[in-house]
């Protein structure tokens, strides 16, 4: 875990809401892990504030990058930050997703849970990304997840883009596809809780591999507030240390 002062290269609309804020965390960025996370101290508010956490979206040549949205006060004022300014960030934190694959690695995000997948589909060679939303507003970073050559299957619950309906029904489709062919594949989720209790019940359904990104409010990110506890088949644990990423046969719903 490191503390890092880091500059603002760039801060981007994403759309429907959405932001990339790219910073200069060189440290941080060489020890990052997909699916792990970082704890910003946002500038503009005042210094008593708490740290914000968020999913590390990319690290690479010393840049790291968020993709968030501004829901709060603190989001709000991160809107602010401008190129060239300096932002504390601790991190890298958790435990994230593991980076090899037995089998064809199967990405299913909803809404911003495909934030920490980027960095994993850059990771995982022949990864397929099954993103879901309301709208196709919802459906976010998909240019940036072709340009990786990650086949992207969307869905909306208004058909707005990609099938009208439910992630997990394309996902469905291929995970037939791949059993009916004897090819192996495992589960990467990060998304709101109905979608990865479904994606967890396939995972042991099929008795592959599943990899579960849990979103629990962290106030401290170091583990000693226990405000993100997620129960586990060995009892509560804190999703800032003992996940976010927590293997598919270890969590109790």
């Amino acid at each position: 875990m490191i503390e890092e002062k880091c500059k603002v290269a760039s801060h981007d609309d994403a759309g429907g809401g959405y932001r990339y804020l790219a910073i200069e965390a060189p440290r941080i960025a060489a020890q990052a892990q997909p699916g792990q996370f970082v704890h910003v101290r946002i500038p503009a508010l005042e210094t008593s504030a708490l740290r914000r956490p968020f999913s590390i979206f990319d690290a690479d040549d010393g840049m790291l990058v968020i993709l968030y949205k501004t829901v709060g006060r603190g989001t709000t004022a991160l809107n602010l930050a401008k190129p060239g300014d300096v932002i504390s960030v601790l991190g890298p934190l958790g435990h994230g997703f593991p980076v090899r694959c037995d089998g064809v690695p199967l990405l299913v995000g909803g809404g911003y849970g495909v934030a920490p997948l980027y960095f994993l589909a850059r990771r995982l060679e022949g990864a397929k990304l099954f993103v879901g939303g309301r709208t196709k507003d919802d459906l976010l970073a998909l240019d940036r997840f072709e340009k990786l050559g990650v086949g992207v299957h969307a869905a909306t619950n208004d058909g707005s883009a990609g099938v009208k309906g439910l992630v997990t029904d394309p996902l469905d489709d291929e995970i037939i596809r791949l059993r009916d062919r004897g090819e192996k594949f495992e589960l990467f989720a990060c998304g709101p809780d109905g979608m990865l209790k479904a994606i967890t019940m396939r995972a042991i359904g099929s008795g592959s591999k599943g990899w579960i990104s849990m979103d629990r409010h962290m106030v401290c990110g170091v583990g000693a507030c226990y405000a993100c506890i997620q129960k586990t088949v060995r009892g509560n644990s804190r999703c800032c240390i003992e996940g976010p990423v927590f293997a598919a046969e270890d969590l109790v719903w």
